[in-house]
């Protein structure tokens, strides 16, 4: 698009709402980029460590936060008046499941009636939580209308999905393509200046409804990917078959694969989570979505299967899971992330507390379990060391996370009986029997 508005001026001040995995590195992005930068964020302790040029995600350094705050570029604030001095406003916000499996927007509703107060007339609206089609059209225009103001004229409201990828040092915030929508054609004119005044690449499309299933789309692909190839492990296991070496020798095929890899779960904030969004929005007009729900069975039902298949590995050794001790090597939902968003960790050690284990965990990125919504009971917790004898005294220990910082030659050295759900062990000599893959 190469209207005039195809960038912004740089004397143009940019909010972000939501100074979370999403949010604050598109903050920073704007801050280098040479806008004013203004964070909102409900947390004080967020706005704290920004002030104070540091940063409170694993991934995103320190010194990155500090060259933005030194530039005079970047300043955050839990005061939402302050909305009115920005230009542009992106939300960046979650958006979970109730516990109906339902999307719960209360952080997006409660975001924008805090922010329709302080708008004013010229600014630019955009919301990137993701969220099922009609979300923008039905939660944003109708407040920002309610307020007096006509969109597409006064106030320009477009959504663009967040594509982050955490802890991916091939893909930072600003390469990877940006879709936008816009309720209007001025709408989307306003979006395109934005997010290309940043980014390398802006895809326009047709609509907010678009950009919104767009979104959908993405993580819905790899919800039944990760379906299917998590079912084919269980079928492969009984087989007596390997399912990683079937998958790396599909891999060969030069067109037509793509490997998807099985887990103990989904986790992170997306893929566990977003399909259900469409599942829901979709019974409105009378289709029944089965593909994704049933991904979706069979996803949430991979740490029951860890766990089935670790009490077959100790009962073999004449151990019973109760008062067994079980170490848990991840808490991250990823390799070398600290995000433990959705981990499926946290239903592992649910289910091996239930069943009377000794459970603990082993995280360098999460020395200690933060509040978490579903998960309450374990904030406090804290990593267990990795030690020799912390190790050797484990009656089993579940690799339910990768993360390269893991020494499993020690770890191999040590361990009686270690359950691997992420081939981490395939070229770690080992004894025969001491691995089980799950």
């Amino acid at each position: 698009m190469n209207s005039p508005r195809s960038h912004l001026a740089k004397d143009q001040t940019i909010g972000v709402v939501g100074l979370g995995y999403v949010g604050l590195p598109l903050l920073l992005a704007y801050a280098s980029g040479g806008y004013q930068a203004l964070g909102f964020d409900i947390d004080p302790s967020k706005i704290d460590s920004l002030a104070a040029g540091r940063t409170y995600i694993k991934h995103i350094p320190d010194s990155q936060v500090a060259s933005a705050k030194s530039s005079g570029k970047l300043d955050a604030t839990t005061d939402f008046s302050r909305v009115s001095e920005c230009d542009a406003i992106i939300l960046c916000v979650p958006t979970p499941l109730d516990e109906h499996f339902e999307p719960d927007l209360s952080y997006v509703i409660a975001t924008i009636e805090s922010i329709v107060p302080h708008l004013r007339k010229g600014q630019t609206v955009s919301l990137e939580s993701t969220t099922y089609p009609g979300t923008t059209d039905e939660e944003l225009v109708t407040r920002i209308e309610a307020a007096g103001f006509q969109v597409g004229t006064d106030i320009h409201v477009v959504y663009s999905p967040e594509r982050e990828d955490p802890g991916n040092p091939e893909f930072a915030a600003t390469n990877i393509p940006k879709v936008v929508g816009g309720i209007t054609p001025a709408c989307l004119a306003a979006g395109v200046a934005l997010y290309a005044s940043v980014f390398e690449q802006v895809v326009p499309v047709s609509s907010c409804k678009v950009a919104e299933l767009t979104k959908l789309l993405e993580n819905i692909y790899r919800a039944v990917n990760i379906g299917l190839v998590n079912e084919l492990k269980i079928a492969a296991d009984r087989m007596g078959i390997d399912i990683w070496e079937v998958i790396q020798a599909a891999s060969t095929k030069p067109f037509g694969f793509k490997p998807f890899y099985p887990g103990p779960g989904l986790g992170g904030h997306c893929i566990p989570i977003d399909p259900f969004y469409l599942t829901w929005k979709a019974r409105e007009y009378g289709v029944h979505t089965r593909f994704i729900e049933l991904a979706g069975e069979i996803n949430r039902a991979m740490p029951d299967y860890v766990i089935h298949r670790t009490m077959e590995a100790l009962n073999s050794r004449g151990k019973p899971v109760k008062g067994s001790r079980i170490l848990l090597l991840g808490l991250a939902y990823k390799a070398d992330v600290d995000d433990m968003r959705e981990s499926p960790t946290f239903a592992l050690l649910d289910g091996f507390k239930r069943l009377g284990a000794e459970v603990a965990y082993h995280d360098p990125h999460v020395p200690v379990v933060g509040p978490t919504r579903e998960h309450m009971e374990w904030a406090g917790q804290r990593s267990m060391p990795w030690s020799r004898e912390n190790l050797a005294a484990q009656d089993c220990i579940v690799i339910s996370t990768h993360h390269k910082s893991f020494d499993l030659t020690e770890l191999a050295q040590v361990a009686d009986l270690i359950i691997d759900t992420r081939n981490a062990m395939a070229q770690t000599p080992t004894n025969p029997g001491q691995v089980i893959k799950a």
